[in-house]
């Protein structure tokens, strides 16, 4: 979950599709608590799965033991695997059941460089392996088709964006994770984020044998910097711009031919990336033209989109959440970013967050990578997959329900 304050072109926002049509109607209770307490028959899987992610960090793109064990998991309890998927090394596509409702429960596994599982994605990827596990016996009682997709690169890459591009979301009726956190909350909702690298190009020449002849890079990067500055006492609130440079010169004696930064944009709704692009991309461009270098603007990523609750998947959410004891959620504003925001604008979907913290540290501190580990956590592993366990349950329940009255009134 890449971190904000608090808590190729821009992807096209398409509606999400609609849920299939249902009445308030579950499940028999003795059937979700048939699913509940297969979760809970395989708590010595999960915990040790989550267990061995987080003692094998793997950073972006780079999750092959992590994927590799997920996957082995879920064959061994009747999935159809499918890895590596979708052109990606990392990701990997399981499924079971032949119901007309599809889920798809979304699992994380990347870790962050030199904090390890600092994100707690090894508890998301527990989870939603957990929610497959219990769903599994079930399925096509329940009319449901369960999917699970292995999503690489959460942190950096965009992963989903790149797996809905190579259509790993078609058919999805709805998609569903969870993720740690230091505060609960269902309607999870977060910032559209946008990255930028910059790259300058000059001319170099001795400072004092003949600095007419340069065209210093590092000025240019520095008149970029003064103009972003100024340009953010005139932001809307919501929308954030900061970077890093990454280079700026070798030596002090030679002025510099080439500096470069990486830079994230974010608003609280992806409709607004593209006009803070276009400004600050202006700023970077004033650096070119004021000091008569040359610059290159590239996304080394796709857009990250806002997140976006489905309202019934919600409510659904909600009710199982209470139902198994989880505290209280509380509302919150726009937190953090995560590329679930691009699913969300194609499907509908949820990402509720568990807290397993209560606000002692939060994601992005070492700290928290201990926390993944703790009491909480296992909680969380459990109550997280029982909970989107049931409200997949729900949800095909209600919506067979509801074809049944439909097709009895033709």
């Amino acid at each position: 979950m890449p971190q904000t304050e608090p808590p190729t072109a821009p992807p096209a926002i398409v509606p999400p599709t609609t849920l299939p049509a249902s009445r308030a109607t579950t499940p028999p209770a003795e059937t979700k608590q048939a699913v509940r307490d297969r979760v809970h028959a395989h708590r010595a899987e999960l915990l040790a799965l989550s267990r061995r992610i987080h003692a094998h960090p793997e950073t972006a793109f780079e999750e092959h033991r992590a994927a590799a064990w997920c996957a082995e998991l879920l064959r061994q309890h009747g999935y159809s695997v499918t890895a590596p998927a979708h052109g990606l090394a990392t990701a990997f596509d399981a499924r079971l059941g032949s119901g007309p409702v599809t889920v798809a429960l979304v699992c994380e596994y990347d870790a962050l460089p030199g904090l390890g599982h600092a994100c707690g994605h090894n508890l998301i990827a527990a989870a939603g392996i957990g929610a497959a596990l219990g769903l599994a016996p079930f399925a096509d009682r329940l009319g449901l088709t369960v999917r699970v997709i292995g999503a690489p690169a959460e942190e950096r890459g965009a992963g989903k964006a790149l797996l809905l591009e190579a259509g790993a979301f078609d058919g999805v009726d709805a998609a569903m994770m969870v993720h740690p956190c230091p505060v609960e909350v269902a309607d999870f909702r977060s910032f559209a984020l946008g990255t930028l690298s910059v790259r300058y190009t000059g001319r170099a020449a001795h400072p004092s044998l003949d600095p007419h002849r340069g065209r210093n890079a590092a000025d240019a990067l520095t008149v970029a910097q003064v103009a972003i500055g100024l340009l953010r006492q005139q932001l809307p609130p919501q929308w954030r711009v900061h970077g890093i440079t990454t280079a700026a010169g070798t030596a002090p004696n030679l002025i510099p031919d080439a500096a470069s930064a990486e830079y994230e944009i974010r608003a609280s709704a992806a409709e607004d990336l593209a006009e803070l692009r276009s400004r600050v991309e202006d700023c970077f461009r004033a650096g070119a033209l004021a000091t008569g270098c040359e610059v290159e603007l590239t996304r080394p990523e796709p857009d990250y989109l806002d997140m976006r609750s489905d309202p019934r998947l919600l409510a659904l959410w909600r009710a199982n959440a209470t139902a198994i004891g989880r505290p209280e959620p509380i509302e919150s504003g726009p937190f953090a970013c995560t590329d679930m925001g691009n699913v969300s604008h194609a499907v509908p979907s949820i990402h509720p967050v568990l807290d397993i913290t209560g606000g002692a540290c939060a994601p992005h501190e070492a700290a928290f990578a201990e926390a993944a580990l703790g009491a909480e956590a296992e909680r969380a592993v459990l109550d997280g997959a029982v909970a989107m366990a049931w409200t997949a349950a729900d949800l095909a329940t209600g919506a067979a329900t509801a074809g049944a009255a439909t097709a009895g009134a033709c």
